[in-house]
């Protein structure tokens, strides 16, 4: 009997499919998977109408465990032509996925998911105009800061013992340290916006 297709499947069927899984750090292998998936977007989609493509997402930063996927923002011009371009990530094996509470254009592709389970690399295209945006934010300063790092690996591990089969709730359960590491950005912004210039000469 056939798997039932993924459009079809109820929330708790798919997480069943797709639970969370957190694998060791592989950051140079992530960063090489990234640079040919790159490639693709880019060749796919066309230079003239992408701003920027960044690796986002744990696999983007070093030496945290992480779920094996990929996640890109992909920032395209406000002239894209939306069909145009859901069609071109289509011919390169991405689903489309609506995503109404993200920012516009309100959607994101997906590869690696099949009715009989993840099959090869899993990769997350988020789909934004140019603008700035906190997920870039998130990663410099996990990166530049061990010790979240560190902090953020154990709350990963233990929310994996209480959601491995339910992803939404794993993800809005990180939420409170989202949030912090973000108001420890804002903190250090404002203190280097609050540091006098000295004036030339002086």
């Amino acid at each position: 009997m056939a798997a039932k297709p993924l459009s079809e499947m109820t929330n708790e069927e798919l997480w069943q499919l797709f639970p969370i899984v957190l694998t060791e750090p592989r950051n140079a292998q992530w960063a090489q998977s990234f640079q040919r998936e790159k490639q693709a977007i880019q060749s796919a989609v066309g230079l003239s109408h992408i701003i920027a493509v960044h690796h986002i997402g744990s696999t983007a930063i070093q030496g945290i465990l992480a779920k094996p996927t990929i996640d890109i923002l992909l920032e395209i011009t406000g002239d894209t032509d939306i069909h145009r371009l859901m069609k071109a990530m289509e011919e390169i094996g991405y689903g489309y996925n609506d995503r109404p509470d993200s920012p516009p254009p309100h959607l994101t592709f997906i590869k690696g998911y099949t009715p009989e389970g993840f099959k090869g690399q899993v990769f997350h295209v988020h789909i934004r105009y140019e603008g700035d945006w906190p997920e870039l934010h998130f990663r410099d300063y996990m990166n530049a800061h061990p010790n979240l790092v560190e902090e953020y690996a154990q709350l990963k591990l233990e929310l994996k013992k209480r959601f491995e089969q339910d992803r939404d709730e794993y993800t809005r359960q990180k939420g409170d340290f989202i949030q912090k590491v973000q108001k420890l950005i804002e903190q250090e912004k404002s203190a280097d916006e609050g540091v006098t210039q000295p004036i030339p000469g002086k």
